[in-house]
């Protein structure tokens, strides 16, 4: 079963009806996990609101663990994260999608693995790759069959370092310039521990990131948050489109 784990904006995947919910006990919180499902054919897609129903979970109060346990509990074997973030390469402009694949991690004190009780002995993973190339090479097709059905052309960049920050605020000039210098494309705050978690797990595991600002002091442009929200709104309505793609070819829907 392929999961979406939906962020700011992302609502519904396209041509799939509302199946039912599942609401998921797991060991990493007293909440369940609520899990929406998505129905076509014989095709089941699972979605979870990182943020929650109304947005109210800001990213380092994201129980990632809970999330990636519960879509693992139900049988899903592959993830594609949807994450807005801010341009920092000048291809990354407002509106452009990303394929990240790596990720340098700033977040801290955020709940980042499985394994840390109960140990017969301590466990490392291979994290050379952090997303799963399978599943960015689909997304990728998906998005250029989107995008060659689509009045509107969309700008893709299909590699790049996803900068992981702490947030909820956004950061500062000097830090974007640190980010840079380190190799970074991108900024967000929600893709780690997520996919550090679903490779514990070994759950396939995919970001398609939309660019809905620039990064603090990539260009003199104040933040606009109105504009931000109509990026944001417009591109996750095409991402709809690239995650129905996606669906047909992994599955032949």
């Amino acid at each position: 079963m392929l999961a979406i784990i939906g962020g700011t904006g992302f609502n519904g995947i396209h041509g799939f009806t509302e199946y039912g919910f599942k609401r998921i006990l797991t060991p990493f919180s007293k909440n369940r996990v609520i899990i929406k499902l998505y129905s076509k054919k014989s095709t089941m897609v699972a979605v979870v609101s990182r943020h929650g129903k109304n947005h109210h979970i800001p990213p380092h109060k994201i129980n990632y663990r809970a999330n990636i346990w519960a879509l693992h509990a139900i049988g899903v074997d592959s993830i594609i994260a949807i994450n807005a973030i801010g341009g920092i390469n000048p291809r990354a402009e407002p509106g452009a999608f990303i394929i990240p694949d790596q990720i340098i991690d700033y977040s801290h004190g955020r709940e980042a693995t499985f394994y840390e009780k109960n140990l017969d002995q301590v466990t490392h993973i291979d994290f050379t790759y952090p997303f799963t190339e399978e599943l960015r090479q689909i997304v990728k097709d998906a998005f250029h069959a989107s995008n060659k059905n689509s009045n509107v052309k969309r700008l893709l960049l299909d590699n790049g370092v996803y900068g992981c920050t702490q947030g909820p605020r956004l950061e500062t000039a000097a830090e974007i310039n640190r980010l840079r210098q380190d190799g970074c494309d991108i900024v967000g705050m929600t893709v780690m521990p997520e996919a550090a978690l679903a490779r514990e797990l070994k759950l396939e595991y995919a970001s398609l990131a939309l660019c809905v600002n620039w990064a603090a002091g990539v260009t003199d442009e104040t933040l606009v948050m109105d504009t931000i929200n109509l990026i944001a709104k417009e591109g996750m309505e095409f991402v709809g489109d690239i995650i129905s793609e996606v669906i047909k070819q992994k599955f032949q829907t």
